[in-house]
């Protein structure tokens, strides 16, 4: 292949677009061709995965026909005071290096957005953050966007914006001069809501625990937070797994929010446009802080982020590290996640349920059964703190299911059935709170909205003051009970709660007194 030597100074712009935590921010590709020797130099605080993509650019450009200019040709990325990461930048690399050696109109360049990055043999492999950076670039007023095709999916759910799949330089190359028309990629998004969950949980696989379920039902309608306990092979992993399926369905902004999420660690699936299904996530208890937080040198988001809009399930909650178990407290209260490093300080969203699980005994076996001492039982009951402990509005004990049931043939009630109260409950309060944003579901209540949606008369106040003092427990639970017994309210369809809606939320705080106290 001859190569040929431009004897004109040329500068090209492209642009892109990077990511900083779970949004992105435009990114000017400037490159300029000029005279002197031949080499290429990037600047605007590349990291290692940029500087790399000199190489890979150009063995690319070679390998897919076109000329290398020769001379000194500097590549800058802008703004210069942000550090870029990843290879993201390796195709407006190459079309601004065609551009600034005039083998490239750049007519058309304003108008659109490119992202990928570069094989050696110049095709366009998939990669991380599409979505926030699709996002960006209809904010920012572009009509289209350059992806890779394995990423056109994500992309194309940005309303407003046409997404171009490429395959490879020249199909971009081909595109941005207008010899190659590609039809814009399209998605369904009913289509991708309507379809069927890729497993068979269900509740009615659950034999038993009758009791077990309504107090699920219940933190599911009020996105509370929620503690069972019991032996092994009670069935509390069993039913934390299926909570999500009575859960209301993601809509179209929770569904970009939590996908934002998955996108930039890099977790949906070729060809996957949206995560339509509220996720699960259930860490092993030996993760660290960092893995449950997020963090590393370059913050990214943790467990507690990929669960948002979905649950987050703690099995062996006193097996987890207590430092590991302290992070949770800013997320369960906030619905955020701040992290600060040397490379800056990131918020990312975790608004989650908080399902945990645990054996009520270091054998595993109730209290009343249990060898281990009083004071071992204190001692593992003791490594979850009172201040975590608050954040969880539901404690539930899990008893063994009696053989009978287990060995029923009658299937108890699905899934759909209990999510369709759920959903119904979750309106009423999406209605309540219609003038707090920020409130999605009666969990979230601050205290003013307490006094406003949770008023009881004087006999209730009696009553609860007394069920209190009978149960031992502790000032501190009062606003939980409330909150709880606003949202069985909410289930019954009552405008104002009832004695008997008080008392079932009474019980279940009742682990306090069993084994907290």
């Amino acid at each position: 292949m001859t190569l040929l030597l431009f004897n004109r100074f040329m500068l090209a712009k492209v642009h892109s677009a990077a990511v900083i935590g779970i949004d992105a921010y435009p990114v000017e590709v400037e490159v300029n061709a000029g005279w002197g020797d031949t080499v290429i130099v990037i600047v605007g605080l590349p990291d290692a995965a940029v500087r790399e993509a000199r190489d890979r650019v150009i063995t690319a450009l070679l390998n897919s026909g076109f000329n290398f200019p020769l001379g000194r040709t500097t590549i800058n990325l802008a703004p210069a005071h942000v550090k870029k990461e990843g290879p993201s930048f390796d195709l407006p690399i190459a079309v601004g290096m065609l551009a600034a050696a005039d083998q490239l109109d750049i007519s058309r360049l304003d108008r659109h957005v490119c992202v990928g990055e570069l094989a050696l043999n110049g095709a366009v492999r998939t990669v991380k953050g599409v979505l926030p950076i699709a996002l960006r670039a209809r904010a920012d007023g572009k009509t289209g966007i350059l992806v890779p095709s394995e990423n056109a999916a994500e992309a194309a759910v940005v309303d407003g914006l046409k997404t171009y799949p490429v395959r490879n330089l020249r199909e971009a190359v081909a595109f941005l001069e207008g010899e190659l028309a590609i039809p814009p990629f399209q998605v369904d998004l009913a289509e991708l809501f309507d379809r069927p969950a890729e497993d068979d949980l269900d509740f009615a696989d659950v034999k038993g625990q009758e009791s077990v379920k309504r107090a699920l039902e219940v933190a599911a309608a009020g996105g509370h937070n929620i503690l069972l306990i019991g032996p092994p092979g009670a069935g509390k992993s069993m039913l934390a797994k299926r909570l999500r399926t009575i859960l209301p369905p993601l809509s179209l902004e929770e569904a970009l929010e939590t996908s934002k999420v998955h996108s930039i660690v890099g977790l949906l699936s070729a060809g996957q446009a949206l995560v339509t299904r509220r996720p699960f996530r259930a860490p092993h208890h030996t993760v660290s802080d960092a893995g449950l937080l997020g963090g590393n040198i370059n913050p990214t988001p943790g467990e507690i982020s990929l669960a948002h809009n979905g649950v987050l399930f703690l099995d062996e909650l006193p097996e987890f590290k207590r430092n590991v178990l302290e992070t949770l407290r800013q997320p369960l209260e906030e619905g955020t996640v701040t992290i600060s490093r040397a490379a800056g300080s990131m918020t990312f969203p975790s608004q989650f349920m908080l399902v945990a699980a645990m054996n009520p005994t270091p054998d595993g076996k109730m209290p009343h059964e249990s060898r281990s001492s009083p004071r071992e039982i204190q001692n593992y009951l003791g490594r979850i703190s009172g201040p975590l402990l608050d954040r969880i509005d539901l404690h539930i004990e899990v008893p063994p299911v009696p053989f009978r049931e287990i060995s029923s043939s009658r299937a108890g009630e699905g899934s759909d059935d209990i999510r369709s109260r759920v959903v119904a409950a979750r309106l009423a309060q999406r209605q309540r709170f219609a003038h707090r944003p920020r409130v999605t579901c009666n969990a979230r209540m601050g205290p003013r909205d307490l006094k406003a949606c949770c008023h009881l008369d004087s006999p209730l106040l009696d009553l609860l003051k007394a069920a209190l003092a009978d149960t031992g427990l502790s000032a501190r639970a009062y606003d939980r009970i409330l909150k709880v017994a606003r949202t069985i309210a909410d289930l019954a369809g009552s405008e104002s709660i009832r004695a008997d809606h008080l008392l079932e939320a009474v019980q279940y705080r009742s682990l306090d007194r069993t084994y907290w106290s």
